[in-house]
Formats: structure tokens, sequence, C-alpha cells
């Protein structure tokens, strides 16, 4: 893999005994593939080639950098995501998003581009503290590389048929859909709903909730993923609202809480 950009560790940023690290070993990118597949395969039902061997990975992994959350006490993957650049994706022909978005206006933003993708966190791990830890580990990941936006795509799981799917795109829709230039087209729309299915509610699932939160917005209708068995909405968002909202969602508001864990973003 061609390395255009900065992979330093660096100092590991602490939170709670949580340290954010970009993997430089095949171990920590296998234990990355390992905690996938527990996650999309065991957990979400998600169907995969056969010969995995308990690892979920495709071809895109190569040309990526994996950011990984790991418990300080055990050495153990609780959270990771994947960084594919915009100089990468030219290697890969587009970013993942685009097998299931038309992403004409994002190859038009001014500035450079990254796409996070295959975002999971342990169950047991899965609280304010691990997702801060990660999008620590993103905004110093942005900021040293000075890229503009950030673009990936959020999952909804498909079990009642796509009810919430469209329920939490209509109520994300209001306030935070992306501005013209930043909207796109899914490739697979999400299917009709069968007769006298049941209302469903918006509740945000917990990594969309913070995607929200850091200011990203939705780029339209979702996609519809049968192999993951969800729907992808496509999110969005430049550098300097991750920075702001960063440290006033995060960090300042976790200070007051925790105290030990103020240094994360350092």
């Amino acid at each position: 893999m061609q390395r255009d950009e900065a992979s330093r560790r660096g100092r590991p940023r602490e939170t709670g005994g949580l340290e954010v690290v970009v993997a430089t070993t095949s171990a920590e990118r296998e234990a990355c593939y390992r905690l996938r597949y527990r996650v999309f395969v065991e957990e979400m039902g998600a169907s995969i080639p056969p010969g995995h061997g308990g690892l979920e990975r495709d071809r895109f992994d190569a040309h990526c950098h994996h950011l990984l959350v790991r418990n300080m006490a055990s050495g153990a993957v609780v959270a990771c995501t994947r960084v594919l650049t915009d100089t990468q994706a030219c290697l890969t022909g587009g970013f993942y998003s685009e097998q299931e978005f038309n992403l004409a206006g994002i190859r038009g933003l001014p500035g450079r581009v990254m796409e996070i993708g295959r975002t999971c966190v342990d169950p047991a791990w899965r609280r304010g503290g691990t997702i801060a830890a990660l999008w620590a580990g993103l905004a110093r990941f942005m900021a040293d590389n000075r890229f503009g936006y950030l673009i990936g795509c959020a999952s909804i799981p498909m079990d009642d048929g796509g009810a919430t799917a469209r329920a939490i795109t209509d109520d994300l829709r209001e306030q935070h859909l992306a501005p013209a230039g930043r909207q796109v087209r899914p490739r697979r729309p999400l299917p009709a709903l069968v007769d006298g299915a049941a209302d469903a509610s918006g509740r945000l699932p917990p990594l969309l909730k913070a995607y929200m939160r850091l200011g990203a917005k939705i780029g339209g209708e979702p996609c519809w993923d049968p192999a993951f068995g969800c729907a992808d909405l496509f999110i969005s968002l430049e550098s300097g609202d991750l920075q702001s909202r960063y440290l006033r969602h995060f960090v300042e508001r976790r200070r007051d809480v925790e105290p030990r864990r103020r240094h994360i973003a350092a």
C-alpha cells in the first residue's frame, strides 16, 4: 500500500484506559477484521464469501488506513474504522460508497476528501467514551493530513423491511440534509414497504447519532445493502464542523463527568 498520508502513531490518545492508533502491523489489521466479523457477520447476519477464516474484509482494505481503539489493560481491539483517502481511492477505482451512490457532486468538492467505513464497536464497549476515542483519532487524522471533508455510510438495520430506515431519513431530512452540492442518489433504493407495515420510530443507532452530533449531513435517500441486511445513509462532514463540534460534544461535555479523559484529543 502506498503511504501517501501520515500513518504515524505518535503518542497514544488515552481515554479512560483506551488508546487510539493507526494499525501498522498485519496483526493489528487482522484484529480489526476479526472484530468486524463478530459485529457484521455474527451479530448482524451479513453475508460474506466462504473461506473467510473469521475475518471480514474486502478489496478496499489493502488501500486503507485502519484506526483502532484498544483497551490498554488487555490489548484487545474494542472499536475500529477504516479510512480510504482520495489518492488511494484512485487505485481502487473509486470510494467504497460509489458502489451504492452516485457521487458526482462529491467529486467536485474543493479540498481533500477521506472516506470512513466498516465502523464498528464491540458490544461490551458501546458507550460514549469508546466513540469519543474513535472520533479523537479521526479528528487528528483529518487535521494532520489537511482533509477538507469526511464522507461515509451510516447503516440502519432492515429487520422491519425498511420502516425504521424511512422514519429516520424523514426525521433527519428536516434539519440534517446536506446542501445541493453534497447530495447523492442511491443506486439501489429501499424496497417498497409491505402493506400493513407498522409505524416505526426514528430512534437513531448510536453511531449515526454521533455523526449527527458532530455536524454531519445526510446526502438524501438511503441505499439498500442486501448483503449486510441494512439501509445505508450517505453522510458528509466538513473538517471545520468536526473540530468545533467534537470539542463541544465529546471533550468538553465528558470533562465535567470524567476529568481523567480530558486529554483524548491532545
